[in-house]
């Protein structure tokens, strides 16, 4: 242990953050990192528990509590203290493949589970693997790992969202000869097109992408798979086959009015601003625009609070997000004991920008849309809202939101977004393959294990385990990878 009383002796400090009115003028990250010194200090915090949480990955009450990829933090924190940057990358990079995409839009799960959380602020963790990682790729340190050996095994990847991109990775550098399929015109998936430039700027990702191509990974970027080419052909050209393509079906809502015109799926909209806005800097006018608008946002996770900031970006005329749950307590409750996930309020930094502009926390708690009013072209014009309250269900006995007869109320409502999740993986690539699937539509494997019902063909991240984190999205691309190495090889040193 490096700095025994560095948590009595050192206050956290987070990055710099650019303030909320500034920031909304552009589309780029907005936060400062801490000088190396500062963030050491940060680093001298770790108390190097005797049984670290924050790396346990366990669920706990049906949540993660610590770090699922199972990173020793408290070892790269101390050398994050020493200033062992190096050694702190090679220890960070033994157990994660993509620290910094995690260190960006991870909700830092090691935090939660953090010792230091349990009377006082967490050790910064994730600023920590931020610093680690940018101060490696400025060094040198980060260059292409090419196998020295190829094995002659053929793998194909299909989808190359955070789970994709991290099973292409370990099996490339296990020497095999992998390809990853995407349908979209760039690399990335849900990391490129479904999280706003902002909060990961596409440079971060192209330099990654940019590495892995020099490694050997191959990237095929416009094809379908299971449209463009069959699953048969690719089960013939390739050894093995691993289904990577995230969970698709946007969960949709069903009152009156749906089929109005500027109602669009959250991922559909935020795809169209960050493609317009790498392709021509929004010339092309191609983003859907929230531009004098009312925008209302339907969801209250990460995605709508997404939709928020990009909205507010665009000049917004105001913005309303529905949250059908009660509205979270500020500290945690005697029901939610740590090291469990805290259930508290969060104010992210959509809302934060919402906050500044409109004067008021955009959210709406336990309320949902009850019918959509249309204007004489056929678009939304309104939304007609109502409140929610628990009532448990008599045959079931779950409790269940149900609306308050009498609560409704009209808003304006010229564009719609639609966040309420995801259901499960699109049904044209699970009829290809032909592979079994669970009750909520996720491709079934046995538990722990990552090959589908059909033999040599796997899954990982999303579409296996259903709507989660891009951590979550890396550890399993990291296991089937090390599955698939086994079926190969007949063992795996990944």
């Amino acid at each position: 242990m490096g700095k025994a009383t560095g948590f009595l002796e050192y206050e956290r400090k987070n990055a710099a953050v650019e303030e909320p009115l500034k920031r909304i003028r552009h589309f780029n990250e907005f936060r400062t990192p801490l000088p190396l010194e500062e963030q050491q200090k940060q680093g001298a915090r770790c108390m190097e528990c005797g049984v670290p949480f924050c790396q346990n990955g366990a669920m706990l009450a049906g949540m993660a509590s610590g770090c699922p990829l199972h990173n020793l933090v408290p070892e790269t924190n101390d050398l994050v203290y020493s200033g062992n940057w190096k050694q702190a990358y090679e220890r960070l990079s033994k157990t994660h493949s993509f620290p910094e995409f995690t260190s960006r839009v991870c909700p830092a799960l090691c935090e939660a589970a953090c010792t230091c959380n349990l009377n006082g602020k967490p050790v910064s963790t994730k600023e920590n693997e931020r610093a680690i990682i940018e101060h490696a790729y400025e060094m040198g340190w980060v260059q292409p790992q090419i196998p020295k050996v190829r094995t002659g095994k053929k793998v194909a990847v299909v989808g190359s969202g955070p789970s994709g991109l991290a099973a292409a990775q370990q099996l490339n550098r296990r020497g095999h000869s992998v390809t990853v399929f995407e349908r979209h015109d760039r690399i990335g998936g849900l990391l490129r097109y479904g999280i706003p430039n902002m909060k990961l700027d596409k440079k971060i990702l192209d330099r990654r992408i940019e590495l892995m191509k020099a490694e050997g990974v191959e990237f095929k970027t416009g094809l379908d798979v299971g449209k463009d080419i069959t699953a048969e052909e690719l089960k013939k050209q390739f050894d093995r086959v691993i289904l990577a393509c995230g969970a698709s079906n946007p969960r949709d809502i069903t009152v009156p009015g749906r089929e109005s015109g500027n109602i669009y799926f959250a991922v559909e909209y935020l795809s169209s601003v960050t493609k317009s806005l790498l392709d021509s800097g929004f010339a092309d006018g191609k983003a859907i625009s929230a531009k004098g608008k009312h925008v209302l946002v339907i969801g209250g996770g990460d995605t709508g609070n997404d939709c928020v900031g990009t909205a507010v970006r665009q000049g917004a005329k105001s913005v309303t997000q529905l949250e059908m749950m009660p509205k979270p307590s500020v500290e945690r409750l005697p029901s939610n004991p740590w090291p469990e996930w805290p259930k508290v309020l969060k104010t992210d930094y959509g809302q934060e920008e919402a906050i500044a502009v409109f004067g008021q926390d955009p959210r709406i708690y336990k309320t949902t849309v009850k019918e959509f009013q249309k204007d004489k072209n056929g678009n939304v014009k309104k939304a007609v809202i109502v409140s929610l309250e628990p009532k448990k269900d008599e045959k079931s006995g779950r409790m269940m939101m149900v609306p308050i007869e009498g609560s409704e109320k009209v808003i304006d409502a010229q564009l719609v977004l639609i966040a309420a999740g995801f259901l499960g993986s699109q049904k044209y690539v699970t009829d290809a393959f032909k592979t079994d699937l669970n009750p909520r539509t996720n491709v079934l494997t046995k538990p722990d294990e990552y090959e589908t019902s059909v033999p040599g063909v796997f899954t990982a991240g999303d579409m296996h385990r259903g709507q989660s984190l891009v951590v979550w999205a890396i550890r399993e691309g990291r296991e089937a990878a090390r599955a698939v190495d086994k079926s190969l090889m007949g063992y795996t040193n990944l």
